[in-house]
């Protein structure tokens, strides 16, 4: 008795088998995580330092560059670019894929603080953060008001709501975006020489008057008691009556040379929404987490924090990234479901018989609930790749299904018994269903074996289809014989539909065997033909459009804007307003989000969200044109539109960041790179391409005259301080204000210092005790500098920065800018990328690799299962067919070269060889059945015409979704069923008759056995097959 028999000859074994199958995989699918892609961390450390006033160069200097240097000896960084601008140095480590987060962070902390003594003395400490995941927050929520001031929002968000959504498990951050208050101490020069005071002198007295003291306790015998004084100062009227001076009959206090206020730390930056000011929270995830949980528990907890809100305060969720994720999941299930009715349709079209269609549909949901199973095991979650995955599995299992019932059904039809053909029909399948099972494993295992980006994304994808065909197969040889031995009708009982069905196969055999014979009796111009074809593959792939990845209607659209140099917060606000309007009248609008001078002092970045996909009949990539066309009215900022990147692991910013590096100075790189924006504008690829530094920012450097300073018993270091203390603007420590801390911020009013002039009339206290102005001392020379100073992996660097047309791909743009450096890049400086851009350079072609891996891994398998060297190559010869088909389309623009349709291409191999392994296994069996090679493969094409095309119909059919989809992740889904249903549509039919002429050729001719002539008995089968 044969394996396979044993499942047929003991049904309620063959049902506890399913049963545990069944019960398993739902178990699993309630236990598993959902997400939107596989868990995978990007993580970036950013290491800011502030030093107010400082110019950009000295930051470069004396922080930026030795603290880059100490952070480059840290493991796991992809790359390290820092900003040095005024009063501030960034750097950012944008570690490998899947480096741990928490590692990254303690080792660069370490390297930081070994330089914390190599810093100027006035800067304040490095403040280093970790972000995981995209760049972007999970969530940002808008807290607005029309009777609060932005900092008093703040300040009642950072006492009352912060500590909240801190305390939430996967929340790794709750940061807030907006201004927060501190104490302002606005300095009249005036004022403070009429009464024969300096900046300094008013700095010095704060400091001493204003002193945190940590006093401690007294304690006798048998009680001690706390101790605490009133040395600093603790409320805004406080402050306003401190003793600056006093003579012997008048009190000079700060509120007589200054005017005191709560104010802001800042006045440089303002978050809006809608247009309004506001204080956003941004939603940041801890390493690991799930995004869905956490918005979850987010979007739960915001109608109490609604409920406690004061009056006039309002909130409103303008971003949140997991709509998109949940939509995407619930359309790929809808997808999936859809699938599986589609398919157990044709099914029954194809067999012409309920009974015959309804193992088919137990089997297919089975082998798809056992794969949750093997997902549950191997750690992975329900994502929208292994998603994706289970609906093209639905075309893959209903194989095994169709042809076990195929072969079982050709049995009772030749007049044996429901128990007997099943029998039979087994043993004759389970060989090719072993191979073909085996053949698909072996396709998706290099894959599963990937590194980087796309490695971690698909291997989820590759192992959970791997799974749910293993589980097929299992299925395919224990249930579906039995249902087969039970529910089949005799034969002689067939309907007059089935009937119909027959006879139509019936003749589709007969005039496919006499074409088949005809167009091999000269194999020649076939395989011709099939070279041609092969041939043919290349050039297709050299005129199809490159891309990483299809981008995604997700219904935001992220802008961002940029102002002259010498802009203030109010010039941009200005034109922001400006830009709120014209987005207002744009089909589609929903809300708008906008953080004005946070980025840089110049710049707006913010978000355009769309309605709904239920609310709109607009798509996100119609929008774009108009938005494009309303910024471009806006004259006041050079404006840029793009979509949220479709795959995560970006590392910010524009899609498209060519980085051009040197060690030469920034005026050389300034050069060199007019000449690659001048070259991309000129091309036609950007709709949008600008230098991410100019050097035209307007410097004025204050000369002193160090002479006249010596004469006046002065010091260069007074002279500074002097300056510093009236226009830094930087904090000189910190006052209590109901249990929580404020900086104490003294600078000059605005007026006093709205030209360098004004300088000369400010006061410094000479040698002698008397007030010297500083125009006495000092002057002025104009120039211009970098708007910032940029590094990328510490050599100085500028960002061509652009925005691909959308008929241009990414791959066409990244090698325009490769081109064009081989052309006019000089010695000394060389190239890179961010972004987007960085991640198609990087991952692009990974799969190309893994595509000629996995020909070679189902070579080297069908070689081992038909101990032949020729035969695999006979099955092989498909694959070029459908490759193809598949590649007409791409290479027509239904779509692009992405990892979507690599992947489909790759999953043409397993399918098509299917194809090929029933034709060769049943050909070698005629074979040795005493048939020549040329009557045993059209025989053998003929007989197994009707499942290869059952098959490949259920494929085909199984696309049908993923080609209509619509809404959420439609792109991408489309991407992979196109390829997949062309490819397998074209192949199949090539396949047909290009196989069996190089079967004629190939194969090797095998030995009749001894019972030639004889039927084929089930027995004889199994024993030739094993």
């Amino acid at each position: 008795m044969r394996f396979t028999d044993i499942f047929i000859q003991r049904p309620v074994l063959s049902t506890v088998v399913s049963l545990l199958i069944l019960l398993l995989g739902v178990r699993s699918i309630t236990k598993m995580e959902i997400r939107e892609y596989p868990l995978l961390e990007s993580t970036k450390v950013t290491v800011t330092t502030a030093y107010p006033g400082a110019s950009g160069e000295l930051i470069q200097g004396f922080i930026t560059q030795p603290l880059q240097q100490a952070i480059a000896e840290a493991k796991g960084i992809d790359f390290l670019s820092s900003s040095s601008t005024q009063g501030f140095s960034t750097i950012e480590a944008q570690m490998e894929l899947n480096y741990d987060a928490n590692d990254a962070l303690a080792e660069i902390q370490s390297k930081v603080a070994s330089q914390r003594n190599v810093l100027p003395a006035k800067a304040q400490d490095p403040v280093i953060n970790s972000t995981t995941g995209e760049g972007r927050a999970l969530m940002y929520i808008a807290f607005f008001s029309d009777t609060m001031q932005v900092p008093q929002i703040t300040d009642y968000l950072a006492r009352e709501v912060q500590p909240q959504l801190q305390a939430l498990s996967g929340v790794g951050k709750a940061e807030l975006l907006g201004r927060r208050f501190a104490l302002r101490i606005w300095l009249d020069p005036q004022r403070l020489a009429a009464v024969n005071l300096t900046s300094t002198d008013i700095t010095q007295t704060l400091r001493q008057n204003n002193y945190i003291s940590a006093v401690g306790q007294i304690k006798d015998e048998f009680i001690k008691i706390n101790l605490t004084s009133n040395t600093d100062v603790a409320n805004t009227e406080q402050f306003k009556n401190l003793v600056i001076k006093s003579s012997e009959d008048t009190l000079i206090r700060l509120k007589d040379i200054a005017r005191v206020e709560l104010g802001s730390q800042t006045y440089e930056n303002i978050a809006l929404y809608k247009g309004k000011p506001s204080t956003y929270v941004a939603i940041s995830l801890s390493p690991g987490s799930n995004p869905l949980s956490v918005a979850e528990r987010v979007k739960e907890l915001l109608p109490n924090i609604k409920s406690q809100l004061p009056s006039g305060l309002q909130v409103e969720l303008p971003y949140d990234a997991s709509e998109f994720i949940d939509d995407s999941i619930n359309e790929v299930i809808k997808t999936l479901i859809e699938a599986v009715g589609i398919v157990l349709v044709i099914v029954f079209l194809c067999l012409g018989s309920l009974r015959a269609a309804i193992i088919p549909s137990i089997a297919v949901p089975l082998s798809l609930i056992g794969g949750a199973f093997i997902m549950f095991v191997l750690g992975f979650s329900l994502n929208l790749l292994t998603l994706l995955s289970l609906v093209l599995a639905i075309g893959l299992v209903v194989d095994d299904a169709i042809i076990i019932v195929e072969n079982i059904h050709r049995h009772i039809v030749d007049g044996k018994s429901k128990k007997e053909a099943a029998l039979i029909g087994t043993r004759e399948m389970a060989n090719p269903i072993i191979a073909m099972t085996i053949t698909l494993v072996a396709v998706y295992a290099p894959i599963g074996f990937m590194g980087g980006l796309v490695g971690s994304l698909f291997t989820e994808f590759a192992f959970t289809l791997a799974g749910a065909v293993v589980i097929s197969g299992i299925v395919a040889l224990t249930l579906s014989p039995m249902l087969a031995s039970k529910v089949l009708k005799p034969y002689g009982e067939s309907s007059r539909f089935e009937s119909t069905v027959e006879s139509f196969f019936d003749r589709l055999a007969k005039a496919y065997q006499y074409s088949l014979a005809a167009v091999v009796k000269v194999v020649s111009p076939v395989i011709m033909f099939a070279l041609v074809v092969l041939v043919s593959i290349f050039f297709m792939v050299m005129l199809s459009q490159e891309e990483l990845a299809p981008t995604e209607d997700r219904g935001i659209v992220l802008f961002q804007s940029k102002g002259p140099q010498v802009a203030t917060l109010e010039y941009m606000q200005k034109y922001g307003a400006e830009m709120q309007t014209a987005f207002e009248q744009v089909p589609g609008y929903d809300e708008t989000f906008m953080l004005v001078g946070m980025a840089s002092p110049n710049a707006v970045f913010g978000g355009f969200k769309m309605k709904p996909w239920s609310e709109r009949d607009i798509s996100q990539f119609d929008i774009m044109p108009k938005l494009q066309e309303s910024v471009a009215q806006i004259t006041g900022l050079k404006t840029a539109l793009f979509p949220i990147p479709s795959l995560p692991g970006s590392s910010g910013g524009l899609p498209f960041q060519f980085v051009l590096t040197s060690g030469s100075d920034f005026a050389q790189l300034d050069q060199i790179a007019d000449e690659f924006v001048g070259a991309a504008r000129q091309s036609g690829n950007f709709t949008f391409v600008q230098k991410s530094i100019d050097i035209d920012k307007p410097v004025t450097r204050v000369k002193v005259d160090r002479e006249r300073v010596a004469d006046l018993g002065l010091s260069m270091q007074e002279i500074g301080q002097a300056l510093s203390s009236m226009l830094g603007g930087g904090f000189i420590n910190r006052f209590n204000m109901e249990g929580r801390s404020y900086e104490v911020i003294p600078q000059v009013e605005r007026y006093a210092r709205d030209t360098e002039m004004a300088i000369n009339d400010y006061y410094i206290r000479a040698d002698s005790g008397e007030l010297v102005p500083l125009g006495s001392v000092v002057s002025f020379e104009h120039d211009v500098e970098p708007s910032s100073r940029t590094q990328f992996n510490q050599l100085n660097s500028i960002t061509i920065e652009g925005i691909p047309m959308p008929s241009v791909p990414m791959g066409d743009a990244v090698g325009f800018m490769k081109a064009k450096a081989a052309d006019i890049l000089p010695r000394g400086f060389s190239y890179d990328f961010k972004g987007e851009s960085r991640q198609f350079e990087n991952s692009g072609s990974a799969l190309t690799v893994t595509f000629f891996l996995s020909l070679l891994v189902i070579y080297l398998v069908l070689a081992a299962q038909f101990e032949s060297w020729r035969d695999p190559l006979i099955i092989l010869v498909s694959v070029p067919m459908s490759i193809a088909g598949a590649m007409v389309f791409i290479m027509l623009g239904f779509a692009s070269m992405n990892i979507y349709t690599q992947v489909g291409l790759i999953t043409l191999i397993g399918v098509v060889a299917k194809n090929g392994i029933l034709i060769v296994e049943f050909a070698n069996t005629l074979q040795e059945r005493g048939r020549n090679k040329r009557d045993a493969v059209i025989e053998a094409a003929a007989i197994r015409l009707r499942p290869i095309i059952m098959t490949s119909l259920a494929l085909i059919v199984a696309m049908i979704p993923l080609l209509i989809a619509a809404g959420p992740g439609a792109q991408s889904r489309f991407a992979i069923g196109i390829t997949i249903a062309t490819g397998l549509g074209i192949g199949t039919i090539l396949t047909l008759y290009v196989l069996p002429a190089f079967y004629i050729v190939l194969a090797k001719k095998i030995e009749t056995l001894n019972h030639e002539g004889q039927g084929i008995t089930g027995n004889e089968t199994s024993d030739e097959l094993t």
